[in-house]
């Protein structure tokens, strides 16, 4: 079935209190996308972002973004005063992230509304902790002890601790009782108020694709509470860590830090991690996108303490054991698999045997320094075409940087003509992506906006600017919903 949808993150949504939420504005938007006749609202990692401010390295696997939370909801609840929030400094720029006042501001504000709830008679709430006990203890422990250690890494807590030695465990429960509390509290509220957010979608005919990383982040509750899933050394260090090597884009290829998985223990378990990771995102999301998927087949494995990816080497994963194992646990599930970059043979067999589609993006087919099949009529049907991801320069910023004859082979293919307006030529990308054979397309907000550089959402191996674009108010106009809603009726993508 052919099928559009729009990649919006959450944190890109319009609020007035510093970063898109689940408050109205997403309420809105999911009613524009069904009144484009989309099918699927694509959104980047849910959980809470620590140094960097990236979806992608989070404290937890299984947590969501404090930061998420609709204030106005608390106040509804009548757990906070609309006095206490609405007139806190979160940030002057409407269409920028300032993730410094986020942190200072936001977190008293959700600790008044904390101190609120008569969480001991909240039958929901006890519930709820309940049900995710196997995460939300480690991961509301390890927020409190890392705060208790002025929000250093756990690999520079006391050795007690760091080793997790059972009395210091349980010392600390004690200590930060009402802080691990506090951090439930958080998971609760999110929970309750993405499932809401969700079920709603749905009831439009929205699906929502969600994205996980393949990794998850040294900083976070999942290496330290679970070592054994990692390759570690005896003193709970990392021996190697992930990245990628060298290419046209990095001289010194990027070098992530994540912790590698030691892939043999994980064999041993029957992948039993992998399918609690699963059953969460499939809980959380209708579609899920698998991040750097290639890493399923070969890892790239960089000497812990390099300075760049120069040294990795590329390492054998676990294949089809794993996706065997899930397919076997879930029997038929929906996952996207983001194969971009230097695909080898067993790559492409590996996605193949999986059966999932792949990935294709329209930047991709006009850049030289890029290898692989992404111009149109290389596709398959079961494939999912982007014009750009988060990780690209939008497609108006794009195609200015473009070198003069990779600008000429895109001219050429489309046809544009030589004096083309940006609105013109970003719609021509538009309708090549959605014209395309491909099952699925989906476009980003920025392009559908048209906008610039200025609203790249994040450009890899940099720190410091990444994350930050939002939407203003009002910029999801009812012209471009209805021109959106023409093109998917025009090329067959529309959600009937």
């Amino acid at each position: 079935m052919r099928a559009s949808g729009i990649l919006l993150p959450i944190s890109s949504l319009p609020s007035p209190y510093g970063i898109g939420c689940f408050s109205a504005a997403a309420y809105e938007f999911i009613d524009r996308l069904a009144e484009a006749g989309q099918t699927y609202w694509q959104i980047l990692p849910l959980g809470p972002t620590g140094y960097g401010d990236s979806p992608y390295q989070s404290f937890s696997a299984f947590a969501g973004n404090p930061y998420f939370i609709d204030l106005d909801a608390l106040a509804e609840e009548g757990l906070l005063k609309k006095e206490e929030y609405q007139k806190l400094d979160f940030g002057r720029d409407e269409q920028n992230v300032d993730y410094a006042k986020l942190y200072e501001h936001r977190f008293p504000v959700l600790w008044k509304a904390y101190l609120r709830a008569d969480l001991a008679r909240d039958a929901d709430f006890q519930e709820f902790c309940k049900a995710e006990e196997s995460w939300l203890c480690d991961y509301s422990l390890y927020m409190a002890v890392k705060n208790r250690f002025n929000g250093k890494c756990w690999g520079d807590w006391d050795e007690d601790i760091r080793l997790r030695k059972p009395e210091a465990i349980e010392r600390y429960r004690r200590y930060c009782k009402e802080e691990i509390e506090f951090y439930c509290f958080l998971q609760y509220q999110f929970m309750k108020q993405w499932e809401r957010l969700k079920a709603y979608a749905n009831s439009r005919g929205i699906q929502i694709i969600g994205d996980i990383p393949i990794y998850v982040a040294f900083d976070g509750s999942d290496s330290w509470a679970n070592p054994e899933l990692f390759q570690f050394n005896e003193e709970r260090r990392p021996v190697q860590v992930a990245g990628c090597p060298p290419d046209a884009f990095s001289a010194d290829g990027q070098l992530w830090g994540n912790p590698l998985y030691d892939w043999k223990y994980h064999e041993q378990t029957g992948y039993a991690w992998w399918i609690r990771r699963m059953e969460r995102c499939f809980k959380l999301y209708d579609v899920v996108r698998v991040d750097h998927f290639r890493g399923f087949d070969e890892y790239y494995s960089i000497p812990y303490g390099d300075d760049t990816a120069a040294n990795g080497r590329w390492q054998k994963g676990p294949g089809m054991k794993l996706f065997r194992a899930l397919q076997e646990h879930f029997g038929t599930v929906s996952i996207i698999a983001e194969d971009l970059g230097y695909l080898t043979d067993s790559v492409l067999k590996l996605v193949a045997d999986t059966g999932y589609p792949n990935m294709k993006v329209i930047e991709f087919a006009f850049d030289s320094r890029e290898a692989g099949n992404y111009l149109p009529y290389n596709y398959p049907h079961n494939c999912v075409v982007y014009t750009g991801t988060h990780d690209n320069q939008t497609l108006a910023a794009w195609y200015d940087e473009l070198t003069q004859e990779d600008r000429e082979q895109a001219k050429a293919y489309l046809d544009l003509p030589e004096e083309c307006s940006r609105e013109s030529m970003v719609w021509s990308f538009i309708r090549l992506a959605l014209g395309s054979v491909a099952d699925t397309a989906i476009i980003p907000m920025q392009d559908y906006l048209c906008r610039g550089a200025e609203a790249r959402m994040n450009q890899p191996s940099t720190l410091g600017k990444n994350w930050r674009w939002r939407m203003s108010a009002g910029e999801f106009t009812s012209e471009l919903t209805q021109k959106i809603s023409s093109m998917t009726k025009l090329y067959g993508r529309e959600n009937r």
